[in-house]
């Protein structure tokens, strides 16, 4: 009788991580980073920020119903999306300045994959144990009531973590504590609780169970970043030339001759992605540095040298194999390749800031109306209609005048009002319907077109704004 051997799977199952606690100057810096990110993101809808009577008074706001973007002094309205649009470029820019110079530090610090992660590792380490412990709970099969217990305690904390970053997420769209009081009297719109919950639901299964998977299935990043890294690139490597061959250390014959790697496997027990980095480079590592942490702390306990896992570039791999002194930290870091990031970076953010520092507090854009493109009137004069949007940016209403130049023949007329103004309410944008007319004899022959230039002026202070368009007729009458 044959024996049929079992179809295997195309996808290997996941194998849970608990990452083992360490102390260093890197698990340090992320402690750091986390509580500044998270209190930069918790804390800033609450921020008050005085804007006058007509206008929110919350510091950072994505004003949706009123078309708006506050962040502290700066207003940023639907039709400069191109400061939006700046602050991407800066950031992707940023991304591959960092990749560039230093690995996938924004991957190991920053991300917040990566921070809410950390999070709920501490949680589960709070809860559970450490990594020892946390694995005899996994393994157990019994399900007791210290289990389910301990189960439930955590489940809840992170189901309340999820809950305050959904809830922080929806305060950044609407005046914090107003929605705050709504949602607890359950008086919000439905999509304040719909989005609260997708978000409390993705933060709980993100950083509860799919962890590192995010990481390597579902983030796109680790296949771009070799092609922001080459060989001056500093990120996370083991100094096999030193660590190999790897044993136990201990006193018998042949241990002399063994390197400096105990093969204790700290490095790999803290590693939140489950990796072994003496292995070499890979696409799961996050340049976390939790591992050199682990490897210094091991390598002070045995007296050898710091250093066994460090940051370091594949060009000091080579200097170092060879005994030469290896090139310094600000050489890799300052080299063409980032000094053009940083440039590009640099170029774009203080043209941000120029174009935020020119703009005008009034604006305007005119649209023609084309259909019908012209107006013959019963005295034979052409008319032309125009859509003018006003924009007034000041705190409060100001009357504007416009008038027309390209033409003297040419007059403006504003539709509902027989003076040449208009009083635009404070912070908003007024539409106007404007005609302009020509004598008598101005019809346009075979579509000539004038040029025309709309001018608007600030009444209150003599400020002034103007669009160009054009007008269908000679303007010249007879």
């Amino acid at each position: 009788m044959t024996e049929t051997t079992p179809a295997s799977s195309l996808y290997a199952a996941r194998e849970p991580i608990f990452p083992k606690r360490v102390k260093g100057k890197f698990r340090t810096l992320k402690w750091v980073i986390m509580a500044v990110t998270l209190g930069i993101y918790y804390v800033m809808p609450w921020i008050r920020w005085d804007r006058g009577p007509d206008l929110p008074d919350q510091a950072v706001l994505l004003d949706l119903g009123g078309r708006r973007f506050y962040f502290f002094w700066i207003e940023i309205w639907p039709y400069e999306f191109y400061f939006v649009a700046g602050l991407l470029i800066m950031a992707g820019l940023g991304l591959f300045l960092f990749t560039s110079a230093l690995g996938r530090v924004w991957c190991g610090y920053t991300c917040p994959q990566t921070v809410w992660t950390d999070l709920f590792i501490l949680v589960e380490r709070w809860v559970e144990g450490d990594r020892n412990a946390r694995l005899r709970l996994f393994h157990q099969k019994k399900l007791d009531f210290r289990k389910l217990r301990l189960r439930v305690t955590k489940w809840v904390i992170w189901a309340l973590i999820g809950l305050a970053t959904g809830g922080a997420w929806v305060f950044y769209f609407a005046d914090a504590p107003t929605l705050l009081h709504d949602l607890v009297t359950l008086q919000a719109h439905p999509v304040a609780y719909t989005t609260m919950g997708i978000l409390t639901f993705t933060t709980f299964f993100f950083g509860g169970f799919a962890r590192e998977q995010i990481c390597i299935y579902a983030c796109p990043w680790p296949r771009i970043q070799a092609a922001m890294m080459d060989e001056d690139t500093i990120t996370v490597a083991y100094r096999d030339w030193r660590g190999e061959p790897r044993g136990k250390h201990r006193k018998a014959a042949g241990a002399e001759a063994l390197g400096d790697c105990i093969d204790c496997n700290a490095c790999v027990n803290v590693c939140p992605m489950g990796i072994d980095i003496r292995n070499g480079q890979q696409l799961e590592c996050i340049t976390c540095a939790l591992c050199i942490d682990a490897c210094d702390e091991m390598m002070d306990k045995v007296g050898k040298p710091r250093g066994l896992i460090d940051y370091m570039a594949l060009t000091d791999e080579t200097a170092e194999r060879a005994g030469k002194e290896p090139r310094s930290v600000w050489k890799h870091i300052f080299r063409p390749r980032t000094i053009l990031y940083t440039a590009l970076w640099s170029a774009v953010g203080l043209g941000l800031v120029f174009a935020l520092f020119i703009r005008p507090d009034i604006d305007m854009s005119v649209a023609p109306v084309r259909n019908p493109t012209y107006v013959m009137l019963s005295d034979g004069a052409i008319r032309n209609t125009y859509d003018v949007r006003l924009r007034n940016k000041h705190g409060e209403q100001r009357r504007f005048k416009l008038s027309i130049t390209g033409d003297p023949s040419l007059r403006i007329q504003l539709e509902g009002t027989p003076y040449d103004s208009v009083m635009v309410p404070a912070n908003d944008m007024l539409q106007q319907r404007v005609y302009v007319v020509a004598p008598a004899g101005s019809e346009p022959a075979d579509g000539e077109l004038t040029k025309v230039r709309f001018w608007v002026e600030d009444l209150g202070n003599g400020e002034r704004a103007h669009f160009d368009s054009t007008f269908n007729g000679t303007g010249k009458g007879n």
